[in-house]
């Protein structure tokens, strides 16, 4: 459970307990599959839009390690079945709202708001209801320039009816216009731009091997109740982070219940998702396996936030089991021995708690992470710059201004080149003196980034005004480099911009004005 108020939940470990054990299935083998290519490792962090105890931070003040931050929460505005949601920032501006998601998303990083939390009970149980959400969420993404969108249902969020048995159709209201939702949202956006992801928690998921709230007797209807939900839009999900914190012992695929706070508990968890698993231990309803880029674990970035901590050491033992498949004396994983190169990372409950908690997840996860699959050389240039234009001229200087452009790191600069000569420059227009006067010059902008990849250029013609005639020099007036002027009998250049004074005359301060 991410929390608002608080970061606990009690456990139900009272309702495991109160059901049988259903036998134990023999689990068929994971068909062979294509995975996407993973670039590199995943690291998201929730970022509260609240305060509880561990400090508001901006946006930007985030570790920088992280790759995606979840803005959590929005929340309905209506009550908890009208499906309108809203979202205001906290201790924030609009603008300044908006400016820190611009600066994150100019760093690489993705910005994503989350949907639910711990006090954000959100249910569609009628089509008006849906309609309500996908409106207000997509309005949401658009106000404030959002990368994607996090569902994170929590509470009695979802459900399932009696005898809705089969994840695969469901039919409580809930379950299905979620789905409509999510898929119409997604279509909106296009699914090339826009991130959809997911936080349940074990309760919602894994406890589904063993009990299903649609199926069983005596059990929790919330149970497995997310599994419907992951599986139809398991073709836009682009990554699923299960809540490995605030949860009660879980079974796993040995039949043998995990308790969290070990790597023992994550690498069973996350091995429900990477394998699959008959729900529940029904082989004709087989939750099929996702694929390792498209599954984090989810953590506490503190002993502060939440039930479950595990240490550093405990969930780098847990990545080895699943990435390099260094295999745990307590638990093997079943669906592959040898690792899962591709897998995507971590999530965890909060960049606010790790500032508090001085940065120990995103420096130490970061670098293991990091280790694992070394950052992939940065080999995209930045867009070329747009609209170059003539912003003013003289005899013997142009102004240019243009559009900024874009990278996928940071644009660090720009060229002006003309000839054989450059100027740099860091922001969107460039002076350029001491031209010649009446002559044609073509001038060539083009950007860097950070990595020191430089765009194709875009070019601008221009030819300088003609020289006027010399004038007298005089007091009182302001002259440029460049500029000349005629005083007993010579005529000189002005050497340095400046203001005329009496006692100033050219022939009397040499450091501004040159004999011609």
């Amino acid at each position: 459970m991410i929390g608002k108020c608080m970061d606990f939940r009690k456990l139900w470990v009272t309702m495991l307990i109160s059901v049988l054990v259903l036998p134990l299935l023999q689990f068929p083998e994971s068909p062979p599959k294509a995975y996407a290519a993973v670039s590199g490792k995943t690291m998201v962090g929730y970022w509260h839009n609240f305060e509880n105890g561990s400090g508001f931070i901006k946006l930007r003040d985030a570790s920088p390690k992280f790759d995606v931050i979840n803005v959590s929460f929005a929340e309905p505005t209506s009550g908890v079945t009208n499906g309108t949601i809203g979202f205001t920032p906290y201790n924030y501006t609009d603008a300044d709202f908006k400016a820190d998601v611009a600066y994150l998303q100019s760093q690489g990083k993705k910005v994503i708001i989350s949907i639910g939390g711990q006090n954000g009970q959100v249910q569609l149980p009628s089509t008006a209801a849906r309609n309500n959400f996908v409106n207000s969420v997509t309005a949401i993404i658009e106000k404030y320039g959002f990368d994607g969108l996090d569902v994170d249902f929590e509470g009695h969020s979802l459900y399932l009816n009696p005898g809705d048995s089969n994840f695969k159709n469901p039919t409580t209201p809930v379950i299905v216009n979620l789905i409509s939702a999510l898929r119409t949202i997604n279509d909106h956006f296009g699914t090339d731009n826009f991130y959809l992801t997911m936080a349940p928690e074990t309760f919602f998921v894994q406890l589904g091997y063993t009990f299903y709230g649609g199926s069983c007797i005596s059990c929790d209807n919330r149970a497995g109740s997310y599994l419907p939900v992951i599986y139809a839009t398991r073709d836009i999900l682009d990554w699923l982070q299960v809540q490995n914190y605030n949860s009660g012992p879980i079974t796993g695929l040995d039949d043998q219940y995990h308790s969290m706070g070990s790597a023992d508990f994550h690498v069973a968890m996350a091995d429900m998702i990477l394998t699959g698993f008959p729900v529940a231990k029904n082989s004709n309803h087989f939750f099929p396996a996702l694929r390792p880029d498209q599954v984090l674990l989810g953590l506490p970035a503190s002993p502060n936030a939440g039930g479950g901590f595990t240490s550093v050491a405990e969930v780098q033992k847990a990545l080895d089991a699943l990435i390099k498949g260094i295999q745990l004396p307590s638990y093997k994983t079943r669906g592959s021995i040898t690792g899962y190169p591709n897998f995507r990372g971590v999530m965890t409950w909060s960049v606010n708690w790790d500032k508090f908690n001085n940065f120990e997840f995103s420096n130490s996860h970061r670098a293991y992470l990091d280790g694992l699959t070394p950052p992939v050389p940065d080999t995209k240039p930045p867009t070329a710059p747009a609209n170059v234009t003539v912003a003013s001229k003289s005899s013997t200087s142009v102004s240019l201004s243009w559009s900024a452009s874009t990278d996928n790191v940071a644009v660090t600069g720009y060229t002006v080149s003309f000839g054989t000569n450059t100027v740099n420059v860091t922001g969107t227009t460039a002076t350029i003196n001491n031209l010649t006067p009446n002559t044609g010059y073509q001038f060539t902008v083009t950007a860097k980034d950070a990595a020191g990849n430089v765009s194709t250029g875009t070019s601008v013609g221009v030819t300088t005004d003609a020289q006027g005639g010399t004038q007298a020099w005089a007091p009182n007036v302001s002259y440029k480099v460049n500029d000349e002027v005629t005083y007993g009998g010579k005529t000189y250049l002005c050497r340095q911009p400046h203001t005329s004074l009496l006692g100033w005359e050219p022939s009397n301060v040499p450091a501004l004005w040159q004999v011609k």
